[in-house]
């Protein structure tokens, strides 16, 4: 069941990246035919004068802090997800953390080329950042149920 979870939730998570022009405020956005920009390559996209390095184009308002709370509570959870996947052993913190980052960055990278949306090395950090928080936090968590 827990793989199962995984990857439902990574086959949400792309679903969403695949959507252009997504609107997390309007749910009848979360299903608009994909496109493809076929003109973009990996080249460009991680060039270093590229816009996958610059910060957000659109305005601090409710869109832009809904779309960062579901950056921060998928990628917890995916994050958590990887965690209770990977074998038992002292690196598998580290393991969940590296996989966490990957699908990160790899979410981002795909979002780039879909037309109507954008990848940002800056979603990557938080991504990454919001799997590291959820996964000290499990940690502290079971370390503190442990100790009482």
């Amino acid at each position: 069941m827990k793989r199962i979870l995984l990857v439902f939730l990574l086959l949400s998570i792309a679903h969403f990246s695949h959507t252009p022009h997504l609107k997390v405020t309007d749910p009848t956005s979360w299903f608009n035919e994909s496109n493809w920009d076929h003109d973009s390559s990996v080249v460009e996209i991680l060039a270093p004068d590229s816009e996958f390095y610059h910060a957000y184009e659109y305005k601090f308002g409710a869109e832009f802090v809904l779309r960062k709370l579901a950056h921060i509570t998928f990628f917890g959870l995916v994050g958590l997800l990887f965690l209770v996947n990977v074998k038992q052993n002292r690196f598998r913190y580290l393991k969940a953390f590296v996989y966490t980052a990957l699908f990160a960055f790899s979410d981002e990278l795909h979002q780039a080329f879909v037309i109507g949306r954008d990848g940002r090395m800056w979603d990557v950090i938080l991504d990454s950042v919001s799997g590291l928080a959820f996964l000290i936090g499990y940690f502290m968590l079971t370390k503190w149920r442990k100790t009482y």
